[in-house]
């Protein structure tokens, strides 16, 4: 048996306003949106991020602590990864992100900044650590 991780699914209250975010703020380009507007995927490579509904929580049987950027964050963040870490953090907040902490350096060499999305959700802008230097 092999088991691999394929997705990422954040619950939103807004699928499509949830994409045009991360259109503009990370410069991700839609993959899918259904036709009903309650799930959606994103070109993020390896692993798909993708969007569903809150009502689609309820539909599949689960009960969910909806994310709201007025609530602490969650315990979890989504980490995109960039060869510009600080022009994909500057376009995020420009994009309307809140910053929580600019890029810089980590003592393992990686530059790490983060912002929260627009329903709240932690967001990681690092380099790539494949391709860090000793």
């Amino acid at each position: 048996m092999t088991v691999r991780f394929g997705y990422t699914i954040l619950y939103v209250p807004d699928v499509r306003e949830a994409v045009t975010f991360y259109e503009a703020a990370f410069g991700i380009q839609l993959r899918f949106l259904h036709e009903s507007n309650l799930y959606a995927e994103l070109e993020t490579g390896a692993v798909t991020l993708a969007f569903a509904g809150e009502e689609l929580a309820e539909a599949n049987g689960l009960a969910i602590r909806p994310l709201r950027a007025s609530d602490p964050a969650q315990a979890f963040e989504i980490a995109l990864i960039s060869d510009f870490p600080q022009a994909a953090w500057d376009r995020a907040v420009a994009a309307g992100a809140a910053p929580l902490s600019p890029p810089h350096v980590k003592p393992w060499n990686q530059i790490v900044g983060y912002v929260r999305d627009l329903n709240g959700c932690l967001v990681e802008l690092c380099s790539d650590m494949t391709t860090q230097n000793d």
